[in-house]
C-alpha cells in the first residue's frame, strides 16, 4: 500500500467523517509529507515508524500508547520522534514503553518503573534527583529490578 492509502484504509476504519483532511494533518503532523506518494515497504525503518504513528493517531485519541518507538532509528530519526511524542503529549496521555532509559529522561514527565509485572517506582521526572541523588535512570533501574530477579 502506498502512504496516503493506508492512512485512508485507517480513517475509514475509524468511521471518519471529513477524512481527507485528516489524513493531511496527520502527514503532516509525522512528517511524511514528501512519502505520502511511495509505498510503505520502499520506505527506511524511521518513515515506517512513522507511518504506524500516523496510523495511530488518525482517530485522534485521547491516550496513546506506544511500545519503543524509537528502536532502530538513526539519532536524526530519534530526534525527531521524540519531538513528535512531546507535541502530541501536550494534548493527550502518551504511555511509553522502553528500556532505554534515555527515551525516559528525553520524552517522559512521569516514570513506572515496572518489573515482573509489579510497579516497583512510580515519580516525576523532577523528583528523581531528590529521590535518587547521584544515580542515573539505568542505575535507578537496575536498583529497582535487580534483587528480585
Amino acid at each position: 500500500m502506498y502512504v496516503s492509502e493506508m492512512l485512508q484504509y485507517q480513517a475509514e476504519l475509524y468511521g471518519l467523517k471529513n477524512n481527507k483532511k485528516r489524513i493531511q494533518e496527520v502527514i503532516s503532523q509525522t512528517g511524511l509529507t514528501l512519502e505520502k506518494h511511495k509505498k510503505i515497504k520502499q520506505l527506511s525503518k524511521g518513515y515506517r515508524q512513522r507511518v504506524g504513528l500516523a496510523c495511530a493517531i488518525i482517530h485522534d485519541p485521547q491516550v496513546l500508547i506506544l511500545d519503543e518507538p524509537t528502536t532502530g532509528l538513526d539519532p536524526n530519526q530519534i530526534i525527531e520522534i521524540r519531538q513528535l511524542i512531546k507535541e502530541l503529549s501536550k494534548n493527550k496521555t502518551v504511555l511509553l514503553s522502553t528500556h532505554l532509559m534515555q527515551e525516559v529522561e528525553a520524552i517522559c514527565d512521569e516514570i513506572i518503573v515496572i518489573h515482573q509485572g509489579k510497579i516497583k517506582e512510580q515519580f516525576l521526572l523532577h523528583e528523581k534527583d531528590s529521590k535518587y541523588p547521584n544515580r542515573t535512570m539505568e542505575e535507578i533501574f537496575v536498583l529497582l529490578t535487580k534483587s528480585s530477579s
